[in-house]
C-alpha cells in the first residue's frame, strides 16, 4: 500500500518574510506607536527569534521602516507635476504628500520625530530638494515670499509639514486643506490666495 505525501506549503524566502515584517511594523505601530518587538512578529506570523534573523533590534526595523516610507514619498514627489506657478505647484506636492502620509500617521509621526528624524531628512533629500526649487522658482516669478533666503523659507515648509502630520487628527474632513494651508502661509501668501488655490485645484 502506497500513501501519497501531502504536499508542503512552499517556505516564504527571506525577502518576502521581510516585506511582511516592514508592513506588519507598519500597521502595528499605527496603532501602539510604542508596539513591542514581540507584537510586531505576532502581526507578521512569525516568532521573535525569526524576526530578530531579519534585523538586529526594534531600532533597526523601525529605520528600515522609515527608510521604505521616504522612498515611497520620494516616489510620490516624483510623480507630481511642477506646471503652473509655483505655488499652485507646491500646493499640489503637498496635498499628494499629505494624502500618502494620512494612512499611516502614526508611522509617519515616528518617522518624523526628534530621535529620527536626521536619517528621515537625509533620505528624503529629493523631496526636500523639490521644495527648494519650488521656492526659488516662486521668488524668481513673485509668488514666494523674499523676505528670507530661499533655503530658510523651504526649511520652515519642512517644518510645518513636520508639524502638521504628527498634530493634525488626518481622519478629519478638512486636515488635508488645513495642511495646505499652513505651507501656503509659510511661504507667504495670506489665506484669500491660498483660498483660491484650492478652489482652483478642487475645479
Amino acid at each position: 500500500m502506497t500513501t501519497t505525501a501531502s504536499p508542503r506549503r512552499p517556505r516564504k524566502d527571506a525577502a518576502s518574510n521581510r516585506v511582511d515584517i516592514l508592513a506588519a511594523a507598519a500597521a502595528t505601530i499605527a496603532r501602539d506607536p510604542h508596539a513591542s518587538i514581540d507584537a510586531i512578529a505576532r502581526a507578521a506570523g512569525l516568532s521573535r527569534r525569526a524576526l530578530y534573523g531579519h534585523f538586529d533590534d526594534r531600532d533597526a526595523l523601525l529605520r528600515a521602516m522609515i527608510l521604505g516610507g521616504a522612498e515611497r514619498f520620494n516616489a510620490l514627489a516624483d510623480g507630481v507635476e511642477d506646471a503652473g506657478p509655483a505655488p499652485v505647484a507646491l500646493a499640489r506636492l503637498a496635498s499628494t504628500l499629505w494624502d500618502g502620509a494620512a494612512g499611516v500617521q502614526f508611522a509617519a509621526a515616528v518617522a518624523l520625530d526628534d530621535s529620527h528624524i536626521a536619517e528621515t531628512a537625509a533620505v528624503l533629500t529629493p523631496v526636500r530638494q523639490r521644495v527648494l526649487a519650488l521656492v526659488t522658482r516662486g521668488r524668481e516669478e513673485g509668488t514666494i515670499r523674499t523676505d528670507m533666503p530661499a533655503v530658510t523659507v523651504a526649511r520652515l515648509i519642512e517644518e510645518a509639514a513636520r508639524t502638521v502630520i504628527t498634530r493634525l487628527d488626518t481622519s478629519r474632513p478638512e486636515a488635508a486643506s488645513v495642511a495646505v494651508r499652513a505651507i501656503l502661509g509659510v511661504a507667504g501668501l495670506s489665506w484669500r490666495e491660498a483660498d483660491k488655490i484650492l478652489d482652483e485645484a478642487a475645479a
